[in-house]
Formats: C-alpha cells, sequence, structure tokens
C-alpha cells in the first residue's frame, strides 16, 4: 500500500517503538496521529513530525472513539494502525511469602491485550466503511506489536508474556477475518530494543539476554522496528504473519 497521503494512528506513539515507527511513516509521507499516555510525549514526537498528538488510554472506549473522530477531522480516515502501547511488570509468580497479586497481572494484560483489541476493532470499523485504495482492493493495514516473549516465555513477567502470546494469535485470527474487507493485519515480535521499557525494568538483567543474541550483540534501535512497519504497510503480501525482530534471540530461561 502507498503510504504518501494517508492517515495513519500510532499507539504508544510517544517514546520506543511506537515512535520510530511514527517516524518512519512520517517519513514515507504519512500524516500521523500520536496516541500515548504522556501528552508531554506524544507532543514531542508530533511536533518533529508535523504529525497530531492526542493523549489517549487505549483501554478507555469512550477515549479511543474521540481519537478515532478528531483523527477522522484531520487526517482522513485511519488507514493504517500501529499497536506500539504497552506495559511490562516484572515479578515473579511465586515471591516472597505470597502469590503475585491478581491485579498485577489483570493490568498488565488489560492495557497490552485487550487495549490494542480495543483500538484494533474501532480503526478496522472506520477502514471497513472507506472506499479502497487500490486496484487488490486494500482498505488499510494494522500492525500488532507482540515479542519473542509471547514465543519462548519469560521467567518473572507471566502477565507480559502471556498478553504478547495473545497479541500472537489474534494477528492471525484477524487477518482472516478481516481479509473480506481488504484490511491486513500482520505482526512484529521485537526482541530487546533500546526503549525506555526495556531500560526502565530490566537495566540490570541485560547482559544475559544480549548474550543470547547471535548478532548483532546490542540491544535494536527504534528506527529498526519503524522500517519493517514501514515495509508491512507497503508490500501487500505480507499478512497473517508475525515476523521476529530480534537478531536471531531464543530468549534464555534464567
Amino acid at each position: 500500500m502507498h503510504i504518501e497521503g494517508l492517515a495513519a494512528i500510532v499507539t504508544g506513539g510517544g517514546s520506543g517503538l511506537g515512535e520510530g515507527a511514527a517516524r518512519s511513516l512520517a517519513a514515507a509521507g504519512a500524516k500521523v496521529v500520536v496516541l500515548d499516555r504522556s501528552p508531554e510525549g506524544a507532543v514531542r514526537v508530533a511536533e518533529d513530525i508535523g504529525g497530531l498528538a492526542l493523549a489517549c488510554d487505549v483501554t478507555d472506549e469512550a477515549a479511543v472513539e474521540a481519537a478515532l473522530a478528531e483523527t477522522e477531522r484531520a487526517f482522513g480516515t485511519p488507514r493504517i494502525l500501529v499497536n506500539a502501547a504497552g506495559i511490562a511488570h516484572v515479578a515473579y509468580t511465586l515471591r516472597g511469602d505470597a502469590p503475585m497479586p491478581l491485579e498485577d497481572f489483570r493490568r498488565v494484560v488489560e492495557v497490552n491485550l485487550v487495549g490494542a483489541f480495543n483500538v484494533i476493532r474501532l480503526a478496522a470499523w472506520a477502514m471497513k466503511q472507506a472506499e479502497p485504495l487500490d486496484g487488490d482492493g486494500s482498505r488499510g493495514v494494522i500492525v500488532t506489536v507482540g515479542s519473542v516473549a509471547g514465543f519462548d516465555g519469560s521467567i518473572g513477567s507471566a502477565g507480559y508474556t502471556a498478553s504478547k502470546a495473545g497479541i500472537h494469535g489474534l494477528t492471525l485470527g484477524l487477518a482472516r477475518e478481516f481479509s473480506r474487507f481488504g484490511i491486513r493485519v500482520a505482526g512484529v515480535a521485537p526482541g530487546s530494543f533500546d526503549t525506555p521499557m526495556i531500560r526502565d525494568n530490566y537495566a540490570d538483567s541485560m547482559n544475559p539476554w544480549l548474550e543470547a543474541t547471535p548478532f548483532p550483540k546490542r540491544l535494536g534501535y527504534p528506527s529498526e522496528f519503524g522500517a519493517l512497519v514501514r515495509e508491512i504497510v507497503e508490500n501487500p503480501m505480507i499478512n497473517g504473519e508475525t515476523i521476529r525482530l530480534d537478531g536471531g534471540i531464543r530468549m534464555p530461561w534464567f
């Protein structure tokens, strides 16, 4: 799908992987709406790329509906959606003198999986109503953001691992469902990337991860994630697949 001039929504676009995607799509000519819980981050990125910043909690139905309406008014029907909003929670399920509080698990799944689905269902509905963009009948592209943790498992982050495994399952199922409307759904499963979430939660435990990465032995750059997002949008044959972007890592179990 040709990106130039299309409206794109990037959740979590105020930092990290979302910022990388927002900058990549804007460089290709998209009119980008940067959604983020942090108004400051959203404004910073949107001002840099000539986009629109909107503060939004992806788990809030009314807030997402309002963001989509504002996108429509400013840039037209969203044709690209990148679901990069997410949180991590690092804690053992069995720890100290009590099991993990259920609310800790629930909150991560609510943001990472339920929140992603909330935005997808509303954006896809808008795409469905729009006219096709090309001879293939393309109406839009949705990029989900999983994680290698959803494939390999990760000790000490049960909620995050479960939520990302759910994203991987959702990707293929929705690709099949949305195909009759000309909407593609594909995913990226990043490994270790240089993002605030990684720095805040894993700064003291990165060495085993880097050692388990065949090449390159470093954190990925958000711009590298953004480059893959652009390729997914532009390449019509990428559909229903979740692509690992991880330097070949298979996560250590320890």
